[in-house]
């Protein structure tokens, strides 16, 4: 029975040996294991703590803060325009609130909101995108033109731009942290701003530095890819009274195994449009249609980037898709 003992305590004494030397090995020392439990516990805490609101800091001093955004923009802004374009109804409402509170029958705030400059900003930036788009992009149709400026007009890339030029804690607003539709009406009542406070072309220039240029980045047939894209082919080719689109196997491999390859071309006649590769038949037509699209449209990788340093004047308009053709692009 001792024996078993003995037997037992110096495995026991052999395994610690052994633990103590794989941590000496990786040069762990006994607090790491502490140490990062309490890591964990603090970050924890951090998450569900409630976020300070900057603004309200003693040392903020927001005309600093406004005067040092309009010189790192570089940009001509009146300071009251600025400030009421960054002001919306739901913080006047709770400074009256305030005031109510501490016995002012009568509350007034000495601010403008900034309602008329977001819907006056809903009228000037989707002209101004567009304009640009259609300038930029010449052999683009209305519709790309249109889809293209839908993605820059969405909440997730206005909030995006909104936040990037560092407007998150200059805003004033009744909701923190800011909501993502707050951001973007934000963004419309700055543009709005800009406008009246230096002129419609100085505007434009703005949107294309901060938000047109977020496409130079992207594959724009991603963002445009139409459904049926051989059908519109086909009503391109009308226009231009050319034979509809004809699939044609260009070449094939492994088609009684599961790793099959299909390259499928498009004609009209005996002229040839384009071709793609894809797993089937119909996903290589799809893919070869996409890509006779992007060259025809200009969209391609190989094709010129869209322009950041365009100045648009007047309002340019784009060909809808059921009169476009490759001549009057």
């Amino acid at each position: 029975m001792n024996s078993l003992r003995n037997c037992s305590k110096l495995l026991l004494n052999i395994s610690k040996a052994n633990l103590l030397n794989y941590t000496a090995q990786r040069n762990m020392r006994r607090t790491l294991a502490p140490t990062l439990i309490e890591l964990t516990r603090r970050k924890r805490a951090l998450k569900t703590k409630k976020p300070e609101i900057r603004n309200q800091f003693l040392e903020w001093n927001r005309d600093s803060e406004l005067y040092a955004f309009n010189q790192r923009l570089s940009e001509k802004f009146d300071m009251d325009s600025l400030e009421r374009s960054l002001t919306h109804r739901s913080y006047i409402i709770m400074e009256e609130e305030k005031q109510k509170k501490a016995g002012i029958e009568n509350p007034e705030i000495n601010r403008n909101d900034n309602r008329e400059l977001i819907e006056e900003g809903k009228t000037i930036l989707p002209q101004i995108v567009e304009n640009y788009l259609s300038v930029s992009l010449p052999y683009a149709p209305r519709e790309c033109i249109q889809t293209l400026s839908n993605y820059l007009l969405s909440t997730e890339m206005l909030s995006k731009v909104t936040k990037g030029i560092g407007l998150e804690e200059l805003i004033l607003s009744a909701e923190f942290p800011i909501d993502e539709i707050t951001l973007v009406n934000t963004f419309y009542a700055l543009i709005a701003s800009l406008k009246n406070c230096v002129d419609l072309n100085h505007a434009s220039i703005f949107v294309r530095d901060f938000l047109i240029v977020n496409l130079a980045e992207k594959d724009l047939m991603e963002i445009y890819c139409p459904d049926e894209p051989i059908d519109v082919i086909d009503d391109i080719l009308g226009n231009e009274n050319r034979e509809p689109v004809e699939p044609r196997i260009i070449g094939q491999s492994g088609v009684t195994t599961i790793q099959s390859v299909y390259h499928i071309g498009l004609y009209s006649g005996e002229d040839f449009l384009g071709s793609g590769f894809g797993d089937s038949i119909e996903e290589a037509k799809t893919a070869a249609a996409i890509k006779t699209l992007s060259e025809m449209f200009g969209l391609t990788d190989s094709s010129q980037p869209i322009r950041c340093d365009l100045k648009i004047n007047q309002p340019v308009e784009s060909v809808p898709l059921k009169t476009w053709r490759r001549s009057n692009a």
